[in-house]
């Protein structure tokens, strides 16, 4: 009935029209034979389409005045503590020391802290104990496994093809490796950037620069597809949807079929962008492609109609996305397309590569980016709460030679990184904390620092780690622990092969092998991304299948067990032991009411096993303040 009126309301609006025939969608054998020859009609890039916060120059804004003078201790809290101020608004006190060691390692390294690491941390009086601890951190190698994750979330990396037979790749876990290394020798962005575009072409990267070229294949393919020009099309767009998202920011792959709604990319403006890669890619019927490499004879580069890959339109030369290239560049005619958009990209001019990266590291430090919607800085995505911010970082990784590395210790050096995350007991702190939540619900300001759940791979990682079960090996091809039986039996033959050394089961998540059409159960069930396209920001579910996985899954009974004995072994009496399993899991000590309860606990029939199982499953080890 509700239909029915909403029709009728819509009838009295809208009359019905006539009915017209119109011309319908030619398959490609009905297709006009001038379609090859086309024009291309689009509308030039006007002054109202490059107004826009994200394609204006960067230029280092002044660091504002505060009145608080003594808490800022970075540029950085300058910005914060001004946009708190103008609200009247105060930040949250310092964390303690137990809570920022926990916060730190776990955002560093993706592990928990270490007891020794606590206690030194905590009793050291030095004045720069706490930098001390932050470079120890990102000097580990520890740091690499940790953030190369997030890449190849936004790389779309598995080491299958994905489809339907979703064939395994052998070489792809290099480009993994890669990452790891880049990210924790500090390569400068703009070479990470640049060797992943066009690395074949660097003489001085040799094979490892080559072999970052994999971020542009490892996206699903389907080597055993019919036809290789319908391979390649869709190939090519992949990679070109990739490119502009991860690297600009910006929704590319909307323009595959028809100009962008909303942005001033029109089709023509994607498939000139795709015009870059035609020559850096040939295919062989079943057979993946592992990296880029400069061919010289490569079909000519065609505007496809409605995005057909049978309905190629006019012929187009690899060109500059026009919204962001106001001054007009040219590619070289003399120069490698791929070098030539590798110099653009990280060229001082572009407005959006560096802003890009530096709100994808903000947003993995504090759970949301300075602009909540990182792979989309078009008009449809959201403006940055700290704009003046953003282009600060911004300006200060290319002064600082592109190093990511000195930007995430700006951020975790801030005062606005060190504020609390719990709510204060009393007195005046509480009353700034209840009206800066009043104020800002969402706590866009950064009053307060976040509270965050743990990833799956964290939290896999924290479970073995505590448990010292932990193997730290670095590198090699993907690993694949032992699946629950009944899963087994439902996948093919040979799906997925258990490795045979038990040790190497217990490595760090992100060497577990990636088969883009089986997600390791245990990341399934926390979140973990499908490989099949690029994930800026994960999902975050709450369900009762992670709680029962964390209660009663073979993995965690083990690991309880495993916990229960290293904590027995240590600690000979029952109060050492509840106070040994605080500190590893919570990073602190119990306070009287929880020994008792743990006690009490403990009296009424409970293992240790059974109190391990318990803490595990609580917030405060799941949860980072």
């Amino acid at each position: 009935m509700r239909r029915l009126t909403l029709l009728m309301a819509l009838l009295a609006i809208f009359p019905l029209l006539p009915w017209t025939p119109t011309a319908r969608a030619t398959d490609a054998e009905d297709q006009p034979v001038d379609d090859a020859v086309a024009e291309i009609e689009e509308d030039e890039i006007s002054d109202f389409d490059r107004d826009h916060w994200a394609y204006d120059p960067i230029v280092r804004p002044a660091v504002p005045v505060v009145v608080q003078t003594d808490w800022p201790r970075t540029g950085i809290d300058r910005f914060i503590l001004a946009r708190l101020e103008k609200d009247s608004l105060q930040p949250a006190p310092p964390a303690d020391r137990p809570s920022l060691i926990r916060r730190l390692c776990w955002d560093l390294t993706g592990l928990p802290p270490t007891v020794d690491q606590v206690q030194d941390f905590v009793n050291d009086p030095r004045p720069d104990a706490y930098s001390r601890l932050v470079d120890s951190l990102l000097a580990s190698p520890e740091f690499g496994k940790r953030w190369g994750q997030f890449w190849l979330d936004l790389a779309r990396y598995a080491d299958t093809d994905g489809y339907e037979h979703d064939k395994i790749r052998d070489q792809a876990w290099k480009y993994r490796d890669w990452v790891i290394d880049a990210i924790n020798r500090d390569m400068p962005y703009d070479t990470f950037i640049r060797w992943q575009l066009a690395g074949d072409q660097v003489e001085s990267g040799g094979e490892q620069a080559t072999l970052a070229t994999a971020f542009c294949l490892s996206g699903p393919d389907m080597p055993d597809i019919n036809s290789m020009d319908e391979r390649r099309h869709v190939l090519l767009n992949e990679i070109t949807s990739t490119v502009g998202a991860v690297m600009l920011g910006l929704q590319f792959g909307c323009a595959q079929c028809h100009d962008h709604k909303y942005d001033a990319i029109s089709q023509a403006d994607f498939y000139r962008l795709r015009a870059f890669f035609d020559s850096a890619i040939r295919l062989e019927q079943n057979k993946s492609v592992s990296v880029l490499a400069s061919h010289r004879d490569y079909p000519q580069t065609h505007l496809m109609i409605r995005g057909d890959w049978r309905r190629p339109g006019a012929p187009l030369e690899p060109a500059f996305p026009r919204v962001i290239n106001d001054a007009g560049t040219v590619p070289s005619p003399d120069a490698s397309p791929r070098t030539e958009l590798a110099d653009w990209m990280t060229d001082r001019s572009n407005p959006l590569t560096a802003r890009v990266i530096v709100n994808r590291i903000w947003q993995q430090h504090f759970g949301t980016g300075l602009t909540a919607t990182p792979s989309d800085f078009g008009v449809m995505g959201d403006s940055p709460t700290h704009p003046e911010l953003l282009d600060y970082l911004s300006d200060e990784l290319i002064r600082e030679d592109w190093s990511t590395k000195r930007i995430h210790r700006m951020i975790v050096m801030s005062s606005v990184y060190r504020v609390s995350g719990t709510r204060p007991k009393q007195g005046s702190d509480r009353e700034s904390w209840d009206r800066a939540l009043a104020a800002d619900p969402d706590n866009q300001l950064l009053s307060r620092f976040p509270r965050r759940r743990l990833d799956a791979e964290a939290i896999r990682d924290g479970l073995l780690a505590v448990s010292e079960s932990l193997n730290h090996e670095m590198g090699g091809p993907g690993v694949r622990p032992a699946l629950p039986v009944e899963m087994v039996k439902t996948l093919k033959s040979g799906q997925w092969k258990e490795t045979p050394s038990k040790a190497d089961h217990e490595r760090r998540s992100i060497y577990i092998f990636a088969r883009r059409n089986l997600r390791f159960p245990f990341f399934a069930t926390f979140d973990r991304p499908t490989a099949d396209q690029p994930c800026a920001r994960r999902n975050q579910s709450t369900t009762a299948i992670q709680s029962l996985v964390l209660l009663n899954s073979a993995f965690v009974m083990k690991t309880s067990q495993r916990l229960a004995s290293v904590v027995s072994a240590g600690q000979p009496d029952l109060r050492s032991q509840i106070d040994s399993l605080y500190m590893r899991l919570y990073s602190r000590h119990p306070d009287g009411e929880e020994v008792t309860n743990a006690t009490e606990f403990l009296a009424s029939g409970a293992t240790l096993k059974d109190l391990c199982r318990a803490m595990l499953n609580s917030n405060e080890f799941l949860y980072v303040d």
